[in-house]
């Protein structure tokens, strides 16, 4: 048992039920805080943008307005790319975040698109697309469209963006990054419920606990408990390579 990492301390259950009593009162104003800042993002003022900005589908050029097929919304991932760069090394976040992006028909029902932008070319980015086995409509953001559409927000960085249809005008309604794209994510939500949670150094756990998580990366040496993972790679393209799935963006690596 000595290699054995940290665990609670064991105790009977009513013990162990006045404990989650208690931190279910946190949990639940935790939830009613968060209804209450959707509440306001829900009332945030919005600002036009130029429905005709260019975007690059498997058809050619498309404007921002006919990504919004036709729906009221429109939710637009803006994923960063690495020009020229084999899959390997594509940036884990986006990978991370985008995996978890299946089932669009709750979506859909609520009059609401969902599209992934990327920040790259579509030659290269699209392959990555069906290597990584992604169903969502993906389009290419050239740089002067990004500019446009990001208005003085880094380009190159993950951001989601929230947009509105009235007519054939456009309207940015909210946008977050960094960790505000942790709302497409289900892993880490369901990680955060157990006793080890993400296992990432920057968490608040006890002494003891198992803290060697490298993020979405895997990395060469790192423990892992897939050690047919050698590293080097964003988790989620492990189980494609294994499945035989080509991961040539025609970059000259794979």
């Amino acid at each position: 048992m000595k290699d054995e990492p940290g665990a609670p301390e064991i105790v009977d259950r009513a013990i162990f039920q006045v404990e989650l009593d208690a931190l279910r009162v946190r949990e639940k104003a935790h939830t009613h805080e968060g209804d209450a800042i959707a509440a306001a993002r829900r009332r945030l003022p919005m600002v036009e943008v130029d429905g005709a900005t260019t975007l690059i589908g498997p058809e050619g050029p498309v404007t921002l307005l006919d990504t919004f097929e036709g729906r009221r919304q429109l939710i637009a991932y803006y994923f960063m790319w690495h020009a020229g760069h084999p899959a390997p090394e594509q940036c884990e976040g986006c990978t991370w975040v985008t995996s978890q992006v299946r089932e669009l028909s709750y979506i859909h029902s609520r009059d609401v698109t969902y599209a992934t932008f990327c920040q790259g070319p579509y030659e290269e980015s699209a392959p990555y697309r069906d290597f990584m086995g992604w169903q969502m409509r993906w389009y290419s953001a050239p740089r002067e469209s990004l500019d446009a559409l990001l208005v003085g927000r880094r380009v190159g960085r993950m951001h989601i963006v929230c947009y509105l249809r009235r007519g054939s005008k456009v309207f940015e309604t909210y946008w977050t990054t960094a960790r505000g794209s942790e709302v497409m994510d289900n892993n880490y939500h369901l990680l955060d419920l157990t006793v080890y949670g993400r296992q990432e150094k920057w968490e608040d756990s006890p002494a003891g606990w198992p803290q060697h998580c490298t993020i979405t990366r895997t990395k060469s040496g790192s423990p892992t408990w897939q050690p047919e993972w050698p590293g080097g790679r964003p988790i989620a393209q492990w189980p494609r390579v294994q499945a035989g799935y080509s991961d040539d963006l025609g970059t000259g690596g794979h």
